[in-house]
């Protein structure tokens, strides 16, 4: 069985022949997740221009996550029918349409309502984009493949606010979304042209293949550590901005501009992280992960002065290294058949957990004064996800 995996890992050949088709996927993902996270630095604007509260604005970050999470479960539907390339490219299209929508809306249930439709867009990317990955490169390199595809998101942490910001200065915030919808739907037809792999069917979530991830409870904790680690990341992310600008009393311009460097130092971290994931195993770096984590997002909601600029760069740089070995821990659920459905059934559950939940979590604290409180308890979540995690038992293990 070994010398089979090890036979089928040559024949994919060499990693760094893989390269270029692994930055394009990297690339339509940097644009799949900046349009989920673009609102944030905009918020203060949004909330100033639509009149809205800390909780209204939550919410609409609830609102992405609900569609989000009914397009992952339900992306194989997809994918088994039109290949796991056609509906990257579906994705993509589909997001930029959606970010233009939204441009166009002037009414805030309007918005909600796009904001759906963009969650059910940018949901159908992630389990062919992991599909593709895993079918391109030999599972010995699954580590640093998905380490490069991981870049995309914190690329897109940094640059969001930065983005924000500079597009400001001649239009407003509705031309921010108009740029990034534009250039979604241009990427997405450039990979129906260039695009590499993906060119096979994925498996729809039936009843046998769900049965059998249900019957894993390596599927559940995967389900709980990846709606942490998402809510350590995006769910934190969200509500930044408006906690430096309301509770800690920073200019909205120099907040995005210190969220948007922080991010700097988190682009190369899951380089690393995948290359550990790769020598010590995605159990172990889990663990470590989540406890210093834990440990930094708690830091962030209680320090006070200068100290609370040092946490906002240095918590992101931890957090982002928990997806290279989650990725791979999730991958070794079940045959390479079903290894989207793994992915579509995992992380819908987990985004609306880290990605929905806490944001409004600590927006609801935030109307009730104690940002800090929100930013606190959500530490104290994921420093749990250290002990969820060292009880986690692997198939490969």
């Amino acid at each position: 069985m070994q010398n089979s995996a090890t036979d089928s890992d040559n024949q994919k050949g060499k990693f760094r022949h893989h390269l270029r088709a692994l930055v394009f996927l990297a690339v339509i993902f940097f644009f799949n997740f900046i349009a989920r996270v673009i609102l944030a630095p905009l918020l203060p604007a949004i909330e100033k221009d639509m009149h809205l509260t800390h909780s209204a604005s939550g919410s609409l970050f609830l609102m992405l996550s609900t569609g989000y999470f009914v397009s992952l479960a339900g992306s194989g539907f997809v994918s088994s029918r039109l290949s796991h390339k056609k509906t990257v490219i579906l994705s993509s299209v589909a997001v930029g349409l959606a970010l233009l929508g939204i441009c166009l809306s002037h009414n805030f249930w309007t918005i909600r309502l796009a904001l759906v439709f963009l969650g059910l867009a940018a949901g159908l990317y992630l389990p062919s984009g992991i599909a593709t990955i895993t079918q391109l490169v030999g599972s010995r390199h699954w580590g640093k493949a998905l380490a490069i595809h991981e870049m995309a998101p914190n690329l897109g942490f940094m640059a969001a606010p930065i983005l924000a910001e500079i597009i400001l200065i001649w239009f407003p915030w509705r031309g921010v979304l108009a740029v990034l919808g534009l250039s979604a739907v241009c990427l997405g037809i450039a990979y129906a042209r260039w695009g590499r792999g993906g060119r096979f069917a994925g498996q729809a979530p039936d009843l046998y293949a769900v049965r059998r991830l249900a019957a894993e409870p390596v599927f559940w904790i995967m389900i709980l550590l990846f709606g942490l680690a998402i809510g350590s990341t995006l769910g934190i992310y969200t509500m930044l901005p408006l906690y430096l600008v309301t509770e800690r009393g920073i200019d909205q311009g120099w907040a995005n501009t210190l969220i948007g460097l922080s991010r700097i130092s988190s682009v190369g971290m899951p380089l690393l992280s995948g290359w550990i994931s790769d020598r010590f195993g995605p159990r172990l770096t889990m663990i470590w992960v989540f406890l210093f984590n834990g440990i930094a997002t708690l830091a962030l909601g209680i320090a006070k002065g200068d100290w609370v600029i040092g946490f906002v760069f240095l918590q992101p740089m931890v957090a982002v290294c928990f997806f290279p070995a989650g990725f791979a821990a999730l991958s070794t659920i079940g045959p390479p058949d079903t290894r989207n459905v793994a992915v579509s059934m995992t992380i819908p559950f987990a985004f609306l957990i880290g990605a929905g939940i806490f944001p409004a979590l600590i927006g609801f604290s935030g109307d009730m004064g104690r940002f800090s409180l929100g930013i606190g308890l959500a530490g104290g979540l994921v420093l749990c996800g250290t002990i969820v995690a060292y009880f986690l038992k692997l198939p490969t293990e």
